[in-house]
């Protein structure tokens, strides 16, 4: 997924040798899933190593369901945006029926977009809350109170084009294309904190999603930082990082009344100097979260994506602070603070990829 390679580039990170490249290349060319052309540029003498470039003919459509917004995209091989769509996303409780049939309209409106002659290869969506990784079915959305929501299932129903949906949780999906090809290539020990409303976090180990025993784990928005005196959590718990951290907690800290909410008004104090020690206690918790999560697990780089992105730009300092005052220093010398560099596509390329899955499992086959 690293875009166009020589035949030489793919030799060598493949660790194998030239002739069984091509043979690889040849076959997949011959199925259409790639194409080989000369370098850009080639003059003079000698025979330059042709170039594999991901075939424009296949694509996934990829779904991105947040708090309050709806997203979808037809996305090619190699992870480029070819075409969206986006709609809000009302607060209103449990509403399965009506995201399915607006991710479904946007879907097939995708589709009938599409080149002739293009093959979507599968579905892949992307859910704020707790995931069964067989199925697509949602456990536990605090949010909206989604419990044991089919998901996955409906939404393959809906679209009708006879392929399943693959769902992940945000986070986790998040990680994995920041690992791929946002802030954090190249680094196999990370963490990814996604901000929506609440908070989301997926670890990687080794390069590796750490998932759990079911695939609910990396549940960081619900590691306990303030058990004394702190706010109340969805979950039913009090003083978890996302209660601490989140869009109501920073609304709450800098005065805002009740009816305010969106990611429009957490810039809004963001931006504001005379919301400054809101932010800076926003920033504290998150620096506590931060500092348990690098003595835990010695990642390579903590990245920031979602509404965390907007927050860790303005509290860096405070989070910076936290870090050198509760992280053991040998865990965190090498722990880098990142922004995600994916933005908001975070979660939609995760989709993406996890869509792809089953082809770049075994291209030929599928």
């Amino acid at each position: 997924m690293a875009g166009p390679l020589s035949r030489a580039a793919l030799a060598e990170r493949m660790g194998v040798n030239r002739s069984t490249i091509l043979a690889l290349t040849a076959e997949l060319a011959g199925a259409g899933l790639v194409r080989e052309e000369l370098p850009a540029g080639t003059t003079g003498a000698g025979r330059p190593s042709l170039m594999v470039r991901p075939s424009p003919g296949f694509f996934v459509l990829a779904f991105d369901v947040a708090v309050d917004r709806l997203s979808a995209a037809r996305v090619g091989l190699g992870g480029p945006i070819l075409d969206r769509r986006s709609a809000p996303r009302s607060r209103a409780g449990v509403d399965l029926d009506t995201v399915v049939a607006r991710l479904a309209a946007m879907g097939r409106d995708l589709l009938d977009a599409a080149p002739p002659g293009t093959v979507c290869a599968g579905l892949g969506a992307s859910y704020c809350g707790m995931v069964r990784p067989g199925d697509g079915t949602v456990r536990y959305g605090p949010q909206m109170g989604w419990v044991d929501q089919a998901f996955g299932t409906e939404l393959a129903k809906a679209l009708g084009i006879g392929l399943p949906v693959a769902v992940g949780n945000e986070a986790h999906l998040g990680a994995l294309a920041e690992h791929e090809r946002g802030a954090g290539v190249g680094v196999d020990d990370l963490i990814y904190l996604h901000g929506d409303v609440g908070v989301g976090g997926g670890i990687l180990v080794g390069g590796k999603l750490l998932g759990g025993e079911s695939g609910y784990g990396c549940e960081v928005g619900h590691m306990l930082v303030n058990p004394v005196d702190g706010r109340p959590c969805l979950c039913g718990s009090r003083g978890c990082l996302e209660a601490e951290t989140g869009e109501y907690a920073l609304l709450a800290a800098a005065g805002r009344p009740p009816g305010e909410a969106g990611r429009d008004a957490v810039r809004a104090v963001l931006t504001d100097p005379s919301a400054g020690a809101a932010v800076a206690e926003i920033g504290d918790w998150l620096g506590i979260g931060v500092a348990n999560l690098i003595n835990l697990f010695n990642p390579g780089a903590v990245i920031f994506g979602g509404m965390l992105r907007d927050v860790y730009a303005v509290a860096a300092p405070q989070v910076a602070a936290r870090i050198a005052q509760h992280a053991v220093p040998v865990s965190r010398e090498r722990a880098s603070l990142r922004l995600s560099a994916l933005a908001d596509d975070a979660t939609l390329l995760g989709a993406a990829d996890l869509g792809f899955a089953t082809l770049l499992a075994d291209p030929l086959a599928a």
